[in-house]
């Protein structure tokens, strides 16, 4: 009978258990810190991700630089190959920096909403900031779409490995010293000598022309356009 009122005490205090919550202001800034250490740690550990890829995509610029105009019996395409390893690279990064921006706003939420009202109070900052971060707890989703993530990367990093690539590019199509060895020539004498260089395979060069120009163009229609100014972006001017 003993046994049974155990029983019954244990499945009672089973179904009535809840997890042990923080009960003092003490304990809830002590949670809540930690808290800030964990997703602080996170971040930076996307961001090294990103920095990674950034990394490779300069390394991979330089040394395909280095070897197309290094001699003149490489071949331009080593340079159009570039062009498609950094656009890789870009997209990897784009992913990495979905999941960096989730925890970059959950990061300066608490920073601009907590401590910094603890270092200057400001009339009017409610405490909806906890609502955020707790909704952003329970369903967490991207803050950014794809096309957005790959627009900001490329306006701040990647334009300039483009752009690079891009005029060597045009160096080496037209400039008969880096495509023929002993060439004293400095400068192409006519754009049938460079269209004529810029062939690829059984592709003609009028129409490689035309690909590498339409692809600037789009990239460039791409990174200008304007930024979507919302979320911890509307809040300072120092951002990933």
């Amino acid at each position: 009978m003993k046994m049974k009122e155990d029983r019954t005490s244990l499945v009672r205090e089973g179904e009535g258990a809840r997890p042990l919550l923080p009960s003092t202001p003490g304990e809830v800034t002590n949670t809540l810190i930690h808290y800030y250490r964990g997703e602080l740690g996170r971040m930076t550990s996307w961001r090294d991700r990103i920095d990674r890829t950034s990394n490779w995509a300069i390394t991979v610029v330089a040394a395909l630089l280095s070897v197309s105009l290094s001699t003149p019996t490489s071949h331009h395409g080593v340079l159009l190959f570039g062009m498609m390893l950094v656009t890789l690279l870009l997209m990897i990064e784009a992913r990495r920096y979905r999941f960096f921006d989730i925890y970059r706003a959950r990061i300066r939420q608490i920073e601009r909403c907590y401590f910094a009202e603890i270092l200057a109070p400001e009339a009017g900052a409610g405490g909806e900031w906890a609502m955020v971060v707790a909704r952003s707890l329970r369903k967490p989703r991207f803050l950014l779409s794809y096309q957005e993530a790959m627009h900001r990367r490329l306006k701040r990093n990647y334009g300039w490995m483009y752009f690079i690539l891009l005029l060597a590019w045009c160096l080496k199509i037209s400039t008969p010293k880096l495509q023929t060895e002993g060439m004293p020539a400095l400068q192409a004498q006519s754009w049938a000598y460079v269209i004529d260089n810029a062939v690829l395979g059984p592709v003609p060069g009028l129409a490689v022309i035309a690909i590498v120009v339409a692809f600037y163009l789009g990239m460039l229609a791409f990174a200008l356009r304007p930024d979507r100014d919302e979320g911890e972006f509307g809040h300072g001017e120092a951002h990933v």
